[in-house]
């Protein structure tokens, strides 16, 4: 039996990893700018993150969600703590687009109503709803396909408070990304998220922060939503969150009530899941490592902005995006293949840092000068 074909991979076989290292099949060692997608928030193999997991798994590994499970109370209490929204609820899944899923569909619950409110180059996730509210046709299948979501320009105040002049009776819910990472790190404003707010609280929608990829940690606030100074209804939660375990989640405001059986799931919030996850927080408060990613993304992007061949820098914390100038498109090439350093990357020409919060400076350095080289070496060619 072969894999279904759906990823366009690197000929590279990861077999380890440790802190912001990974190593192939053959030994070669790579410094990991990456963290696969921004999930790995606290550094690959951390020995904490381990040991929670050996001794959750010694426990009990499962169990479903038809009885108590205390660990669910204890991550509850601990995220309730590290981010803030301390009279928020929550509701754990597996995944990003699972989050995601469930905040839009219990916002449309609560309100009654069936509109969304989605923005250009938005990305979301690749499930139903949330794919639907995905600006990428290319990925909505035609069951996905509905007249549900309105897409609007990203940071366009005007445009969303035309929006919802004419349909605010209809909308359930607006979804935002605090930077939108798949689009190549793009910040939402603060005036634009404060408009929001503004907004669903006139017309009585529901403030949804996707927060799967900015979130937790990597702007240098727990949600990158915060730096505009007010709160959402619903925040969402997965990449960062099990440092490579799956879970999701969402935080709910205390106004919108649950009832049985409005959501659900067999493997949200198991045992093991939740081990993983505490791990992760304790980690970070243990480190500082929220803001140990305001440090040294500052220090990075300062970095970075003064690279000659660099064409602009975006973002916060350690979720940076920088395009090159013409005629350097094939640097990412040259960083992974020459000097074996992974980054991500944003089409057409956007390269993508997401590496874990624990990074060193000696790390951020080592792909400093790489850089630097991978530069040179292109220019000699």
């Amino acid at each position: 039996m072969s894999l279904f074909n759906v990823y366009p991979l690197n000929p590279i076989a990861i077999t380890k990893a440790a802190g912001s290292r990974v190593w192939d099949d053959k030994g070669q060692e790579y410094l990991d700018m990456y963290g696969g997608h921004a999930v790995i928030s606290i550094g690959h193999t951390h020995p904490h993150w381990i040991k929670r997991i050996e001794d959750q798994l010694h426990a009990i590994a499962f169990y479903s969600n038809s009885v108590i499970l205390p660990i669910q109370e204890q991550l509850a209490t601990a995220l309730n703590d590290i981010s803030g929204k301390k009279d928020y609820q929550l509701f754990l899944c597996n995944s990003g687009a699972e989050a995601n899923e469930n905040a839009l569909k219990l916002a449309s619950f609560h309100t009654g109503r069936k509109k969304i409110i989605a923005f250009k180059k938005s990305f979301h996730g690749r499930t139903s709803l949330a794919v639907a509210a995905t600006d990428n046709p290319g990925i909505v299948a035609p069951v996905n396909e509905t007249d549900n979501i309105i897409f609007l320009p990203f940071n366009d105040v005007e445009a969303l408070n035309t929006c919802f002049e004419k349909e605010g009776a209809n909308i359930a819910a607006v979804i935002i990304e605090g930077i939108q990472g798949v689009a190549g790190i793009y910040e939402a404003s603060i005036l634009f998220l404060q408009a929001i707010r503004k907004a669903c609280d006139t017309y009585g929608a529901v403030y949804i922060a996707d927060s799967v990829q900015c979130g937790y940690g990597r702007t240098g606030q727990f949600f990158a939503h915060d730096f505009a100074g007010v709160n959402a209804d619903i925040y969402s939660m997965a990449k960062g969150m099990g440092n490579g375990f799956p879970i999701g989640g969402i935080l709910i405001a205390p106004h919108i009530q649950a009832k049985f059986g409005m959501l659900g799931t067999t493997f949200g919030g198991n045992p093991t899941a939740c081990a993983a996850a505490l791990a992760v927080i304790e980690v970070m408060q243990s480190e500082n490592l929220i803001s140990a990613a305001k440090q040294k993304g500052d220090y990075l992007i300062k970095a970075l902005k003064e690279i000659d061949g660099i064409k602009v820098v975006r973002g916060r914390g350690l979720m940076i995006g920088f395009e090159m100038q013409t005629g350097l498109e094939d640097v990412r090439k040259v960083l992974l293949n020459e000097l074996k350093i992974f980054t991500g990357e944003a089409k057409p020409n956007v390269i993508r840092l997401l590496p874990s919060l624990a990074i060193s400076m000696q790390e951020i350095d080592l792909f400093l000068n790489g850089l630097k080289k991978a530069i040179q070496l292109i220019k000699q060619n």
